[in-house]
């Protein structure tokens, strides 16, 4: 049993108007993880909570896309009301690290962009960047958003004749 598998089907009872299920599904996950998974998050079968997501506080109002690894300790936080149409949102691959903090505010959306890295007991308050690597407090650009052609070019080899 893992706290993704849990959460996933606690979200699934929650669309299908199943909140009983839903909420006692949240129960065992908060019980046995001791993390704050809501149903009324929207999230992807596929995502990585990293050693069981243990401490993992989410916001009902996030949505957070395929393969994203979020560590033990995260909180993602949103000064608004559970339904506001304001949200946290994860893309595909992004990664959190352990202890970090994103907090949304109550009036806009906060992104965290596909393939972005936030780093170890980071406060995440602004959006980051598809690719970007954020980190301290408040979060700041640790090294430039690479764009894919850098990404995935093999760089040349010197002449050394």
């Amino acid at each position: 049993m893992n706290p993704v598998f849990l959460w996933w089907l606690s979200c699934r009872a929650y669309r299908r108007r199943l909140v009983p299920v839903a909420r006692l599904l949240k129960l065992i996950n908060y019980l046995v993880f001791r993390a704050i998974l809501p149903y009324q998050a929207e999230i992807e079968r596929d995502i990585m909570l990293e050693h069981y997501g243990l401490g993992v506080v989410i916001h009902p109002n996030v949505k957070i896309g395929h393969r994203v690894k979020i560590y033990h300790r995260v909180t993602l936080a949103a000064e608004t009301w559970i339904g506001s149409e304001h949200k946290i949102v994860v893309g595909d691959d992004a990664i959190i690290g352990t202890g970090a903090v994103i907090v949304g505010r109550g009036d806009r959306n906060l992104t965290i962009g596909a393939g972005a890295q936030v780093g170890a007991n980071a406060v995440v308050t602004r959006d980051v960047c598809p690719g970007q690597v954020v980190g301290g407090v408040p979060a700041r650009p640790l090294r430039p958003v690479l764009d894919a052609e850098a990404l995935f070019s093999i760089p040349e080899e010197p002449d050394t004749k």
